[in-house]
C-alpha cells in the first residue's frame, strides 16, 4: 500500500495579522465584561467570593490577551498545512494537540470560499469544504490560491458549480 505524504502547502503569512485583529477584539470584549462584572459587584454588594474571582479574571486577562495576540497566531500559520490531490484533501495544523485530516475526493458534497471584514482587509478567503458528516476549513488564502484551489477540488470530486441559468431552468421544470 502506497504511503500518503505530508502535506506541503501553507497558508498565508497574513493571518498572523488577521488572528491578531480577531483575537484584539475578543480580548477587549472579554476585558469589557470583567470589568462591568467587577464594577456591578462593587456596587451592588455581591458576595465577596464572586468579587475575588473577578479580580482574578482581570489579573490573567492580560496573560491571556499576551498569548492569543502575539504567541499563538505566529505558531498556528506556522504549524498549517494542506495538500490537494486526486484522491484526497489533506488538512494538519495544531500547536499542541495536532489535528491531521485525510478527505477522501468521494466525500466531498460542497467547497465554497468565503471572506469576512477581517480577511477581506487583507484580500484572504478561508475555504470550506463540506461532506455528508462534516465541514472543514482551510484559512487565510489569496484569492487566486482559494479560487484555483476551489476549482481544482470540485474537479477531483465532480462537482458541477450551480449557476443562475441552472436555477432557471430547474425551476420551470
Amino acid at each position: 500500500m502506497d504511503s500518503i505524504s505530508e502535506p506541503e502547502n501553507t497558508i498565508s503569512k497574513d493571518a498572523i495579522k488577521v488572528w491578531r485583529l480577531s483575537h484584539i477584539i475578543e480580548e477587549s470584549i472579554g476585558l469589557l465584561i470583567v470589568i462591568g462584572l467587577l464594577t456591578a459587584g462593587i456596587l451592588f454588594n455581591w458576595y465577596q467570593w464572586v468579587i475575588i474571582i473577578l479580580w482574578i479574571l482581570a489579573a490573567l486577562t492580560p496573560l491571556s490577551a499576551i498569548w492569543s495576540i502575539l504567541i499563538r497566531p505566529i505558531y498556528l500559520q506556522k504549524q498549517w498545512r494542506f495538500g490537494v490531490n486526486e484522491e484526497f484533501i489533506q488538512l494538519k495544523h495544531g500547536i499542541f494537540k495536532q489535528k491531521h485530516s485525510i478527505i477522501p475526493m468521494t466525500k466531498v458534497q460542497f467547497v465554497e470560499a468565503e471572506q469576512g471584514p477581517l480577511l477581506r482587509k487583507y484580500k484572504l478567503y478561508t475555504l470550506n469544504i463540506g461532506t455528508m458528516r462534516s465541514s472543514h476549513s482551510i484559512p487565510a488564502l489569496s484569492k487566486r490560491e482559494a479560487f484555483a484551489l476551489r476549482s481544482k477540488i470540485a474537479q477531483h470530486a465532480k462537482i458541477k458549480e450551480v449557476t443562475n441559468d441552472d436555477i432557471k431552468t430547474n425551476a420551470s421544470l
